[in-house]
This record gives structure tokens, sequence and C-alpha cells, in this order.
């Protein structure tokens, strides 16, 4: 085996963690894939022959990648400025890996991505790395450019703001009988049956992107959100189970193809945020599974 063959194959070793990081970072997928093929760039055109460990070395080189992808991101304001959720990682439920599943609740249910979402790119940097994947702080001030002390503190800034994104039931199963409940409700038009499943402070973010502005919306609280369900009518045929990071989702399908992709925060046994991506130029590039008619 050659030297290029050798570090080819350490780097596919390497690979889903780097895809892992830049994915917390990014909150997009093609993002991160774009930017562990910019790490991979840069490890053949560096002389690693010095580097020990280097796992750490790429997890460096992502990172500051990732960084330098967030501060452009914000100078530039490439994210729309009312609504945005983060791309969902999408699995249809036969496709179920308990172990994973559960791995990707904690740490990246869409729940939580859209607060990071809301960080300055350096707290998103330090909180990821320390509190994600256990990077000490002294590496993650090298690569912020800060302090030690510093990092930490970003780090716990970050971590108050967290603190309220929603966590959802563990129990699938319950979770996915009380979306049920709501689509089952919403078919039926039972107004009432809408709200009792839903928590009243709930929350709706739908995302149209620049294709469906319209739809575009942040709706709060249990009656204005039931409001909106009952134009779900029309499309509760074509609803389709998944698992959308790690809890119970949908996907809507009609003729097969993708209209939306909708994750279900379900807490205490009542909806406590929905997300929503109907963007079709998203959806397109979203790794979606293949849904029957």
């Amino acid at each position: 085996m050659d030297e290029h063959d050798w570090l080819t194959e350490r780097f596919e070793d390497h690979r889903p963690h780097l895809r892992a990081v830049a994915y917390r970072m990014l909150g997009s997928l093609s993002e991160a894939d774009d930017a562990v093929q910019e790490t991979w760039l840069r490890l053949t055109g560096a002389d690693t022959s010095d580097v020990e460990n280097l796992g750490g070395w790429l997890t460096t080189v992502v990172s500051r990648v990732c960084l330098n992808r967030l501060r452009s991101r914000s100078r530039r304001r490439e994210e729309p400025l009312d609504v945005h959720v983060p791309d969902p990682i999408v699995r249809r439920e036969d496709q179920f890996d308990p172990e994973h599943e559960a791995e990707l609740v904690d740490s990246v249910g869409l729940a939580l991505l859209v607060v990071l979402e809301t960080l300055a790119p350096a707290e998103r940097l330090a909180f990821v790395l320390h509190d994600m994947f256990a990077v000490p702080f002294d590496e993650i001030a090298a690569i912020a450019g800060r302090s030690p002390a510093a990092a930490r503190q970003l780090a716990s800034r970050a971590r108050r703001r967290v603190q309220g994104a929603a966590t959802p039931d563990v129990d699938l199963t319950r979770q996915r009988k009380v979306v049920d409940a709501f689509f089952a409700a919403a078919r039926g038009g039972d107004f009432e049956a809408l709200v009792a499943v839903l928590d009243p402070d709930v929350v709706l973010r739908s995302d149209g992107g620049v294709s469906r502005p319209s739809v575009s919306e942040v709706v709060r609280g249990a009656t204005a959100v039931a409001g909106r369900a009952s134009g779900y009518t029309r499309l509760s045929p074509f609803v389709r189970p998944a698992i959308v990071n790690g809890v119970a989702g949908v996907v809507v399908a009609p003729g097969g193809r993708p209209f939306s992709v909708m994750a279900f925060t379900v807490r205490g046994g009542r909806i406590v945020e929905i997300d929503a991506i109907s963007d079709p130029e998203r959806l397109r590039r979203l790794e979606l599974p293949a849904f029957d008619d």
C-alpha cells in the first residue's frame, strides 16, 4: 500500500466522525459534506509526518473550516432572517436502529439544532466540540483564537441557551401514538382533539424557503397551531411515518414525491414543537428514503 492509499484509508476511518462534527456545527448536510471534502484536500496538501494523533488533527481542521463558514454565513446573511429549520436526518420506520436513534435524540434533535442556529459562531464551536465531543478547552481555544478561559465562557453561555431546547420523550412508540392522534384529528377536522394533543405553548416552525415563502412562519400556542393543522386534511392520504433526527416524524409525499418533512417533539405526551421543511430545492438535496404512493 502506497502513502496515498494509506492516507485515504485512514481518512475514511475518520469520515463519519468528521461529518458528525460538521453537521452539528453547520446544521446542513450538504455543507457538512463540503467541509469534510475541504478537510481531505487540506490533508493531502499538508505534511503530517509529525502528526501523532491524526483524528485530533482532522477534527481541528474540520472545526476551523466550519467556523469560517459560520462567520461567512453571518456576514453575508445567507440564512433566512425569519424561519430556518436545519437539515433533518430522515429514515423510514422499518430502518429504525434503536441504538443509533437514541444517540441522535441526545445530540442532534432538530429542537436542539434550531437553538444552535441562534448561537454566535464561536459559541457554537465551543459547545459542539466540548459538550458533544469532549474536546479540551485548550484545543478549542487554539481553533477559536481565544484563551482557554474565554473558550470555557463561550461554552457556558451556549449551554445556558441550549438548556431551553425541548427534550423529547424517550419512548418512540408513545411519540408515534401522539403524532398519529394529531393527524387523525386534523383529518377529521376535530379542533378540540387537535388542541388536546398540543402543549399550550407549542411552537410550529414552517420553512418554505424562497420557493414557498408564503408558508414560512413561526406559530405559537395550541389554538393557533391547531388552526394551521386543519389545512393538512387534503395532504393526510400522503403522510408517511418516518424517523426524523431520532424522533417521530412524517414525510408528506403525494405520488411518492416529497412535499414536506415534519419532525414532532413530544414531551409529557403532548407535542411541544413541530419543525417542517417544504422548500422543494432543499427537499431535493436531502437524503430522503423512498416511499410508495
